[in-house]
């Protein structure tokens, strides 16, 4: 049975799951009624950070034009452009044993593509939420639904896996960034 957390809540992922090595980070949204014109293009990234909290390069940004970082321990399932239908909208896969030691940090975000030029947000965006299945099993752990807390912000840190004491758990985090990609990218040290 999945944990369902609330914003700021944090979780033990490995150490009540002994054994397991694989997970999948899910990410999904539906966009609400919308005439603006133009398609929503959500996009699912994760940026591996060190414990400065910043990437070392950019093979540790990972969106639809770099699928995996520098190993291959984090794999992204590819762009979604349209979210329709049920389930994750897209995918990251994470060998846990073969994340490299410097990489303290994953944090999973979801953007909207060329919002501005759009006049895109998340207040258009609705049933927004992040989970963590085990590969191996297809169980979902943990569950942490956004809710309608954004309105004028573009881009979203949903969550976080972290490393603590040889263990690895996840953060429900749920920070909006109104200056979208970025916002993000410029915070994580990616020069754009």
């Amino acid at each position: 049975m999945a944990v369902n957390l609330s914003k700021g809540q944090k979780v033990d992922l490995t150490k009540s799951n002994p054994g397991m090595t694989k997970i999948k980070v899910g990410l999904g949204w539906d966009v609400n009624k919308y005439d603006g014109g133009s398609q929503f293009d959500l996009d699912a990234t994760a940026f591996c950070l060190n414990g400065s909290g910043k990437v070392n390069g950019e093979k540790d940004f990972i969106f639809y034009n770099n699928k995996s970082n520098a190993n291959g321990s984090i794999v992204s399932s590819g762009d979604n452009q349209s979210g329709v239908g049920a389930g994750d909208d897209e995918t990251i896969s994470i060998n846990l044993t073969a994340v490299p030691a410097d990489t303290q940090k994953v944090a999973f975000c979801i953007t909207i593509h060329d919002a501005a030029a759009r006049s895109q947000n998340f207040g258009q965006v609705a049933n927004a939420y992040v989970r963590v299945i085990n590969e191996d099993t297809g169980a979902e752990l943990i569950r942490y639904d956004l809710g309608e807390d954004f309105s004028v912000e573009t881009a979203v840190v949903v969550g976080e896996l972290y490393r603590h004491s040889g263990e690895w758990k996840f953060s429900a985090v749920g920070s909006g960034y109104r200056d979208g990609l970025a916002g993000l990218c410029g915070d994580f040290g990616i020069q754009t």
